[in-house]
């Protein structure tokens, strides 16, 4: 005689508990790991140094590091220090464009500004020479200093609201400029300054020189740490819309069209290799801070001035591209049916 014991059979909703279950890569106990280890794993990592053509950036406190990462649907973590400010830099690069595209469209970032990677130094003049103005992208220099040149604004007054106005409502909080690293970089602008007026030659320059490159600068100097990258980076894996706040600060469309740039030019010099690697769109600055968006997933970012010597964050690369692995989120890892 078959007897089936009734503890055996459960329903099959009973198997399913809401949340995230022990075998989801995403769950909140691999998260907390994955962090923790990589945080615990880098934390004594001497490599870099701190960026010191600026002399603000040289002053700051080179033992910072905070690893913040924030869910598509608004969880977060973070291990070690998030709350210490360090200037944007070049990861300011990434939302102004996005403004660009959300206000005119993919097609005006494109033949306006260009989005191929030039294969030179992020600040090169030789790069706007060889291309006559064309083909740079917005994640450079000169391209940055055009995508500043392109927000909406009659005068640089209303096209600096709308440039602080994008940054603080990606970070999901009022964002603020450092105005001691502002000074800093405007003394010595003059290589910038002649980018913009080389690209005013080439008539890629839609704003006075002189102020859009005055804009790039101020930009450059909002006050960040890592949880605001670490939302910035969010609401672009949350398709524009911040899951913190709620908030659509972009379309879908236009998350579209920035990933693929950050994937190419992300990280300077060392693009292909960010993305070879680690396989998600990225963007780091010369103030220590670097974020990476896995789309649909999370945003992730790290706090660590000391550089390598393509500019970007020595102990941010080796965590992320740790944390990536550890949770399997690389989505170039296809496992076969």
């Amino acid at each position: 005689m078959l007897v089936i014991s009734a503890c055996c059979i459960q329903p099959v909703n009973a198997q399913k508990k809401s949340g995230k279950t022990s075998d989801d890569p995403l769950s909140k106990e691999k998260i907390e790991a994955a962090i923790t280890e990589a945080y615990n794993l880098y934390k004594n990592d001497t490599e870099g140094k701190n960026a010191d053509y600026i002399k603000e950036l040289a002053n700051v406190d080179p033992n910072i590091f905070g690893i913040a990462l924030i869910t598509a649907d608004g969880k977060i973590y973070t291990r070690g220090d998030v709350s210490s400010m360090v200037s944007i830099q070049s990861v300011s690069k990434v939302f102004t464009m996005a403004k660009v595209i959300e206000e005119q469209g993919h097609q005006a970032i494109q033949d306006k500004i260009g989005v191929d990677a030039t294969g030179m130094r992020f600040n090169s003049i030789i790069a706007v020479e060889l291309q006559k103005g064309k083909e740079i992208n917005p994640l450079v220099n000169p391209g940055a200093i055009a995508s500043s040149s392109l927000i909406s604004g009659q005068d640089s007054v209303a096209k600096w609201k709308n440039i602080l106005d994008i940054q603080s409502a990606f970070a999901g909080r009022p964002l603020t400029v450092n105005w001691p690293v502002y000074v800093s970089e405007a003394g010595d602008n003059l290589r910038n300054q002649a980018i913009a007026h080389l690209l005013l030659a080439y008539n890629r320059m839609y704003f006075d020189p002189v102020q859009s490159t005055d804009l790039y600068t101020k930009q450059c100097a909002i006050n960040v740490n890592a949880k605001d990258l670490a939302t910035m980076a969010a609401t672009l894996a949350n398709g524009g819309v911040n899951p913190v706040t709620k908030m659509k600060v972009v379309s879908p469309e236009t998350v579209m069209y920035t990933l693929p740039v950050m994937a190419t030019a992300g990280l300077y010099d060392d693009s292909g290799i960010w993305f070879y690697n680690s396989g998600l769109p990225a963007k780091s600055g010369v103030g220590g801070g670097l974020l990476a968006v896995c789309p649909g997933k999370f945003g992730i970012a790290v706090v660590s001035p000391p550089l390598d010597a393509a500019g970007n964050s020595v102990k941010a690369q080796k965590s992320i591209r740790y944390i990536i692995e550890k949770l399997q989120v690389n989505p170039y890892l296809i496992q076969p049916k």
